[in-house]
């Protein structure tokens, strides 16, 4: 999921050399709420995984 954000990264910076604007702050956008998305689950999963505690085999 994270790779998406680094292409949206590169594809933004990319146009915002090259002069268009308005693609570049959409990849911007869509980097940002790609990796809050991420953080998000990445603190789901791991509050799940106390949660549940280690289970002994």
């Amino acid at each position: 999921m994270l790779s998406w954000v680094v292409t949206f990264l590169v594809v933004a910076l990319i146009a915002g050399i090259l002069g268009f604007g308005g693609v570049a702050g959409v990849s911007i956008e869509i980097a940002k709420t790609i990796f809050f998305i991420a953080v998000v689950l990445f603190l789901v999963s791991a509050v799940i995984g106390l949660a549940r505690g280690r289970t002994r085999i």
